[in-house]
């Protein structure tokens, strides 16, 4: 497939998600906040349903080789990185995908949220061959490196030229921890329902 096409296509599914998100108000903070602090599932299920989809589709891609996965290793500098961005977010009131549809629709906030993001990029990027860590591009072998607090590569193509199993098991076995959450989620609702017709 040419880039042009490439680009087409991302063109046309971009579109169209950020015509859903708006349209829905989906936001992965709000899916993970609501379902923490006010015990409401409805982006959480949400959140659920699109990982599971996008869990088989993206391993049955890697599975025939074909996708373009990223590769980037796990490890300590990962969770730290996660809890900084979860903590932005929960700051800005937004993830980075609801900010946009927020400053499209003329929300200061958020233009002044997506400003920064900017800015703390550009200047990530400047610091990036200082604070890359563990320091040594060496201990980035894609195996386990305790000495260096690396986890390995972390995708499902690594995992099946590493252990010779299709990537497809790997998203089954996530799709089905998925499912299992979901499922919990439905029936908490569902109990929940129960007491509120009893009372």
């Amino acid at each position: 497939m040419s880039t042009i096409a490439e680009c087409m296509i991302a063109f046309v599914f971009g579109t169209a998600v950020g015509l859903l998100v708006q349209r829905s108000r989906f936001c992965n903070t709000a899916a993970l906040r609501d379902a923490m602090m006010f015990s409401t599932y409805r982006n959480t299920k949400a959140l659920l349903v699109a990982m599971m989809i996008l869990t088989v589709g993206f391993t049955a891609f890697m599975t025939v080789g074909a996708g373009h996965p990223l590769d980037f290793d796990v490890g300590l500098n990962t969770f730290l990185g996660l809890f900084l961005f979860g903590l932005g977010m929960v700051l800005a009131g937004a993830c980075t995908v609801s900010t946009w549809v927020k400053a499209a629709e003329g929300n200061v906030g958020a233009v002044w949220a997506l400003l920064f993001t900017f800015i703390g990029m550009f200047l990530f990027s400047l610091l990036w061959s200082y604070n890359q860590w563990p320091p040594a591009p060496a201990s980035m072998t894609g195996d386990p490196n305790p000495e260096a607090l690396q986890a390995g590569f972390a995708n499902a193509r690594t995992l099946q030229e590493k252990t010779g199993i299709p990537a497809i098991v790997f998203g089954l076995i996530q799709f089905a921890v998925l499912a299992a959450i979901y499922r919990a989620i439905r029936r908490k609702e569902q109990a929940r329902e129960k007491d509120e017709v009893s009372e």
